[in-house]
């Protein structure tokens, strides 16, 4: 345990300030929403002054190039399947100080909830409540997530997974946060909707980077 605490301190201090799309299995567009994080990135690095590179790559769950990155976004309507050693490699990222968000859009709740209960057998995803740090950070959001699209007229919740404390993973759930951070005309969402979906990607990209 003590050499991956080393090689994730090594990691993160080449790429303190980077952010990568999380690439799986099982069938679901982990790809969807393209335009979500270049724009999150240039909105962070204007207005938290960030210096994240503008492209951010795509890394497989599997991949040792994961504990390069601070923190991970993951995305999709479809199926997500996690296989032994993805399960090993995530946990061992996310419990050596990684963050992992994900935005359900639409579709991958059952899947998601499945396979982080292999990466957390023993913990629970519970609701992250509104006075929790990552909605008081540059911004602030004292009723907690901001609804961004609708789907199924359902309240926007955020949940979390937390290891030895720490939040590890967040994830965003009839909310869709990367819908908001999309090009403006993909979604055609007012400009105060979409500044809260891109206020609220900075708080969780200031939060990965501090803890």
């Amino acid at each position: 345990m003590k050499k991956l605490f080393i090689l994730f301190f090594i990691s993160f201090t080449i790429s303190a300030q980077e952010v990568a799309i999380l690439k799986y299995n099982g069938g679901g567009d982990w790809y969807a929403n393209p335009t979500a994080l270049p724009n999150l990135i240039d909105f962070t690095n204007k207005s938290i002054k960030t210096n994240i590179s503008k492209n951010p790559t795509s890394v497989a769950v599997g991949s040792e190039d994961l504990f390069n990155f601070p923190m991970v976004f993951m995305t999709g309507h479809g199926n997500v399947f996690f296989s032994d050693q993805e399960i090993e490699n995530l946990r061992k990222y996310l419990i050596s100080g990684g963050f992992l968000h994900i935005s359900d859009n639409y579709g991958l709740d059952t899947f998601i909830r499945r396979e982080l209960k292999k990466v957390f057998p023993t913990s629970e995803i519970q609701e992250i409540p509104s006075s929790h740090p990552i909605f008081n950070q540059t911004f602030s959001f004292p009723n907690g997530i901001p609804k961004i699209h609708e789907h199924d007229k359902k309240p926007a919740q955020a949940f979390g997974i937390f290891y030895e404390g720490r939040l590890v993973v967040f994830y965003d759930y009839e909310c869709d946060l990367s819908d908001g951070w999309e090009d403006e005309i993909i979604h055609n969402n007012p400009k105060e909707v979409r500044e809260k979906a891109l206020k609220m990607g900075a708080n969780l990209i200031e939060f990965a980077f501090k803890n």
